[in-house]
């Protein structure tokens, strides 16, 4: 650059001290900027001030895109508005003067072979004289302030570039300031959304199951949020049905996905589809709004306790493993591609008996944790680790796999699902079902699902099961009707215990206390109708009580049935694993 045209600023220690007007301004200035973290405000009152002391037609702010590589024009003051204007870094006077970090004062831009005539041209503007001077931080330049024309045609001096750079300062600190909090707040923001996309996630996972439930899962976020789901419940016939799915990816787009995933998984699975079904009708869905590259690996089933069956189809999901008692592992690998991809594929079904058995799902978070060599575990490493783990209550062995897996260097999120075929029985009988309800005819229909599930995890066939239900909804009604006589602010508790081959029903209330001698079975020569409730409790039952409660006032109905067989359903001639 020629000298005409410009020059660059010396030390501002060695020009002469500023009037006492400047500092007057300077501390006003100073004071004004200190209160505001406010990116936007900060960057229009400062270039205000600097327009409104230096008397300047325009002033402009440009801050430095580093990820583009760009100079951005946030804020400007005169009258052509510029603001979003980009310049690449270096070029342009105010490019130069970012590069250079020195102040740049030109009295003839024209002359100036790194002005760029291009906004002039497109408005009419005429740029006489630039004076420019950098923002710099602790942290390097963080951008640049532009000022253009001095009112009244005069030149630019060296007492306006002393004053533009004691301004800048100030400047420059209550900008970095200000772009600090707005990372701050963007931070906390991002946080947030972490937050509720962790509880949206957190909410859509089942409740624990207590007692002998045949089905246990857990789930291990790698960071705040997991791309991992599973789900299960009960459906009206006494099966559970189950899922478990892994979204490729990271963050908040695979978070959404999850959820997305999961809550269609959940609705198709209410209805009661075939596992092929359900995964298709599923992965159609997911195919109209899927973001292209993302997927889902997810395996669906349904495991009926009554038979110990269980029916799957899995969707790019890692092999599932069947392991009996003696240790023996069978895999089964998926059959189907992952969830998303194409819209009208088919997901086989595959099945296997857990008749002394149980049958692992996990996601490829845990075939990816590595060993002390830092080599990825695999399927073979995974099976090595159940067979080191041994036997056990099911959720003792998850949580000890957990722990194992921790021990190691895990890289990914971690899901495992265990179905067990066969549960420990406690030594004074399996305690099956505990459900305390209004004592109000809509809520029969809901104890009649929980008792239909409970007694199906007892292995009771669904023939058998059916009557018992029916006998026990009747219990339940004559409760209602005549125990309560219609108040609806009473409660009933049912209890549903397993003792060997005998299932006891308990059902307690706190009704008026009833005459034992006066309920039984109707004459069935009695024509009128309904009343036969009782009846049926008698033919089917091997035996039923009816007495005062000895604790409060109340009743309590106890009926017992002895099953003819072993409550699975088992005979070991003509039932072998698979």
């Amino acid at each position: 650059m020629n000298a005409q045209a410009g020059s660059a600023v010396q030390d501002p220690a060695a020009a002469p001290l500023p009037p006492a007007e400047l500092l007057a301004f300077l501390a006003e200035v100073s004071q004004q900027l200190a209160v505001s973290v406010d990116l936007e405000r900060t960057l229009r009152e400062s270039s205000a001030y600097v327009a409104r002391y230096l008397d300047a037609e325009a002033v402009s702010v440009f801050l430095v895109d580093a990820e583009q590589g760009v100079l951005e024009c946030r804020a400007c003051q005169g009258p052509v508005d510029i603001l979003g204007l980009r310049v690449p870094m270096g070029q342009g006077i105010v490019g130069r003067t970012v590069a250079d970090n020195a102040c740049q004062m030109v009295r003839d831009a024209y002359a100036d072979p790194d002005f760029a005539g291009k906004v002039d041209a497109q408005t009419g503007f005429v740029t006489r004289s630039v004076l420019c001077a950098p923002l710099n931080t602790a942290q390097g330049v963080i951008g640049a302030i532009e000022v253009i024309n001095k009112r009244g045609g005069q030149l630019f001096g060296d007492e306006d570039r002393t004053a533009l750079l004691l301004l800048a300062a100030p400047m420059a600190l209550a900008l970095n300031i200000a772009r600090m909090a707005g990372e701050l707040v963007e931070q906390n923001r991002i946080k947030r959304e972490l937050g509720m996309a962790r509880r949206l996630q957190r909410s859509l996972l089942p409740r624990r199951r207590r007692g002998n439930y045949p089905l246990r899962a857990l789930n291990l976020a790698a960071q705040e949020i997991s791309g991992d789901f599973y789900d299960f419940f009960d459906l009206p016939d006494g099966r559970i049905a189950f899922t478990v799915g892994d979204v490729a990816g990271k963050g908040l787009d695979a978070a959404f996905l999850m959820v997305r995933c999961a809550s269609l998984l959940r609705w198709a699975g209410k209805e009661g589809l075939r596992p092929s079904d359900w995964l298709a009708s599923v992965n159609d869905e997911l195919g109209e709004a899927i973001a292209p590259g993302m997927f889902v690996c997810a395996v669906a089933g349904h495991y009926d306790p009554a038979t110990r069956r269980v029916v799957w189809a899995s969707a790019g999901f890692p092999p599932l493993l069947r392991v009996d008692a003696e240790g023996g592992i069978e895999q089964f690998p998926a059959e189907g591609p992952p969830l998303g991809i194409l819209r009208r594929m088919v997901f086989p079904e595959q099945e296997t008996c857990l008749h002394h058995a149980s049958l692992l799902l996990f996601s490829d978070g845990v075939t990816d944790v590595r060993d002390a060599g830092g080599q990825p575990l695999g399927v073979d490493g995974v099976e090595q680790l159940i067979g080191e783990l041994g036997d056990g209550v099911p959720e003792a062995r998850l949580r000890a796999m957990v722990r194992r897996l921790r021990a190691m260097g895990v890289t990914d999120d971690i899901t495992l699902m265990l179905i067990s075929g066969d549960l420990p029985q406690d030594a004074d009988g399996e305690h099956l079902l505990h459900r305390i309800f209004p004592a109000q005819p809509g809520e029969l229909a809901a104890m009649r699902r929980a008792l239909v599930s409970a007694l199906a995890r007892a292995g009771v066939d669904a023939e058998l099961r059916s009557a018992l239900v029916l006998a026990v909804d009747e219990a339940c009604t004559n409760i209602i009707r005549h125990g309560y006589d219609g108040d609806q602010d009473g409660h009933i508790e049912l209890l549903l215990r397993r003792d060997g081959e005998t299932l006891e029903f308990e059902l307690l209330d706190q009704a008026p206390p009833c005459d034992p001698a006066g309920i039984g079975p109707r004459d069935l020569a009695d024509c009128r109708p309904g009343g036969l409730g009782m009846n049926f409790i008698d033919s089917l039952m091997d035996d039923w009580q009816l007495r005062p409660r000895e604790d409060s006032a109340g009743n309590r109905f106890l009926m017992r049935k002895r099953l003819a067989h072993d409550p699975a359903g088992y005979d070991a001639q003509t039932h072998g694993d698979t």
